[in-house]
C-alpha cells in the first residue's frame, strides 16, 4: 500500500484549490516544502460562489497549469441522484451533503495528474475530520500507485493565528473576516451547506439566525403554503410543476422553493468516521423535498418485499457514503440492487411545502400496485374476509405454544 508523499521525490501535484486562505496557504506551502510544479483544480459544485477569482489567485502566486470546470450537471446526475435512489440518511438525520461531493472530486484530481503527467494529488482537509478519508480512499481506488500529500498532517501550522501569519509573511491576501475571530467552518454545494466550529462547537448553543444562506426561518416563512408537484422517471425526478429540467436546474428549482418555505435545515450531533463526535448545522432544501417525494412514489410503485428489503440496505449504504468508500466494491454492488428496484419508479406527486414541513397531498403512478378494488372498505368481489382466520392462526401459532408453556 502506497504511502503519503515525502519532501523531495514529487515533481508535480495536483491540488484541490478554492482559493480561499487554506489551500492558498497549502500553495505556497507546497512549492517551498516539496520545491514542486503545483497544478491547481477548481470545481463548481454548486456551492454558490464565483470560483473564476481562483484563477487570478492561482496566476499571481507562479501556476502555469490552473483547471476550473463547472461540474453541476455531472455532480447531481452522477453522484447526487444515485445515491437519493437509495433514500440515504445517515444516523438517521444527515442527508450526506459534504459526503457525496467528494468522490466527484478525488476522481476529476486523479484524471488530471493522468493528464498532466502528476505524481502526487493534494487536499485541505484536516486531520481531524471525515473529508481526508474521503479524498484519500477516492485517490487510492483510483490510482492506488499515487502520492498524497495532506498538509494539515504534516506542517506545524496548526492554529488559525499561525495560518493568517504565514499568509501575511508570503503576501497572501487574507480575507477581512479571516482576520478576525475565525467565522463558521462552512462546506457547500448545490445540495447542501454545512456550518461547523465557533459557537456551534457547544452543542448546547443554538445557531444563529444570521448565520444561515440558504433558507428562511420557519417563523418567516410565508403564512401562505406552497403548492408543487414533482415528476420521477426510472427513480430520478425529472420535472418540477410540468417543466422538464436537467438535474442540477431541478435541485437548484428546488432548493428555491423549499428556501423560500423554511425547509431543509437540521442541528445534529454525528459520529465522524475517525471516532469523535461533531455538532453541525445544515440545510439541504431541495433534498429534503426530494427525499419526501421519492419515498412517496416508492409507497405506490415498490412490492412489500422490495421496499422493506431497500430499507434494511439503506443505513449500510449511508455509512459506506459517509466513510469514503463510494468507489468500493460493496457500493457499487449495493448500487446495483437499488437501482434494479427503480425501474418503475416513475409518477408524480404532489406536495404543499410550508413553514418548515414538506406534506404529500397526493401522488400517481402508472405502475402503482396500490388497488382500490382491494382494499376498499365498501363491499367488493375480490377478496373473502374469512382467509384471514387461517391467516391469523398460523402465523399465532408459535406464540401460542410459547403461551401454553409459560402457563
Amino acid at each position: 500500500m502506497p504511502n503519503g508523499a515525502k519532501s523531495g521525490d514529487v515533481k508535480k501535484v495536483v491540488l484541490a484549490y478554492s482559493g480561499g486562505l487554506d489551500t492558498s496557504v497549502i500553495l505556497r506551502w507546497l512549492q517551498d516544502e516539496y520545491n514542486c510544479e503545483v497544478v491547481t483544480f477548481t470545481a463548481d459544485l454548486g456551492q454558490g460562489e464565483e470560483i473564476e477569482p481562483a484563477r487570478a489567485k492561482a496566476e499571481a502566486m507562479g501556476i502555469k497549469e490552473i483547471y476550473i470546470e463547472d461540474l453541476r450537471e455531472e455532480f447531481v446526475r452522477d453522484y447526487v441522484f444515485p445515491m437519493f435512489r437509495s433514500n440515504a440518511i445517515y444516523e438517521g438525520t444527515y442527508l450526506l451533503g459534504t459526503s457525496i461531493a467528494r468522490p466527484l472530486i478525488a476522481k476529476r484530481q486523479i484524471e488530471i495528474a493522468k493528464e498532466v503527467g502528476a505524481d502526487a494529488v493534494s487536499h485541505g482537509a484536516t486531520g481531524k475530520g471525515n473529508d481526508q478519508v474521503r479524498f484519500e480512499l477516492g485517490y487510492y481506488g483510483l490510482n492506488p500507485d499515487i502520492k498524497v500529500i495532506a498538509p494539515w498532517r504534516e506542517w506545524d501550522l496548526n492554529s488559525r493565528t499561525k495560518l493568517i501569519e504565514y499568509a501575511q509573511k508570503h503576501q497572501i491576501q487574507v480575507p477581512k473576516d479571516k482576520a478576525g475571530e475565525p467565522p463558521y467552518s462552512t462546506d457547500a454545494n448545490l445540495l447542501h451547506i454545512s456550518y461547523e466550529g465557533k459557537a456551534l462547537e457547544d452543542p448546547w448553543t443554538e445557531p444563529d439566525e444570521n448565520m444561515f444562506t440558504r433558507s428562511v426561518s420557519p417563523e418567516n416563512a410565508p403564512d401562505t403554503p406552497t403548492i408543487i408537484e414533482v415528476e420521477f422517471e426510472a427513480g430520478d425526478p425529472v420535472a418540477v410543476d410540468g417543466e422538464k429540467l436537467s438535474p442540477a436546474a431541478l435541485l437548484t428549482r428546488l432548493n428555491e422553493l423549499a428556501g423560500a418555505n423554511g425547509i431543509g435545515r437540521i442541528d445534529i450531533v454525528e459520529n465522524r468516521f475517525v471516532g469523535m463526535k461533531s455538532r453541525g448545522v445544515y440545510e439541504t432544501p431541495g433534498g429534503t423535498i426530494l427525499l419526501s417525494a421519492r419515498r412517496a412514489v416508492e409507497s405506490l410503485v415498490l412490492d412489500k418485499g422490495a421496499l422493506h428489503l431497500k430499507d434494511e440496505l439503506m443505513p449500510r449504504y449511508a455509512e459506506l457514503v459517509y466513510n469514503g468508500f463510494w468507489f468500493s466494491p460493496e457500493r457499487e454492488m449495493l448500487q446495483s440492487a437499488i437501482d434494479q428496484s427503480q425501474t418503475n419508479v416513475s409518477g408524480t406527486v404532489r406536495l404543499k411545502l410550508y413553514k418548515g414541513n414538506v406534506i404529500v397531498l397526493g401522488r400517481k403512478s402508472p405502475n402503482s400496485l396500490y388497488d382500490e378494488d382491494v382494499v376498499t372498505f365498501e363491499e367488493d368481489t375480490v377478496y373473502d374476509q374469512r382467509d384471514a382466520e387461517g391467516f391469523i392462526k398460523l402465523n399465532a401459532l408459535r406464540l401460542r405454544l410459547a403461551g401454553k408453556l409459560q402457563k
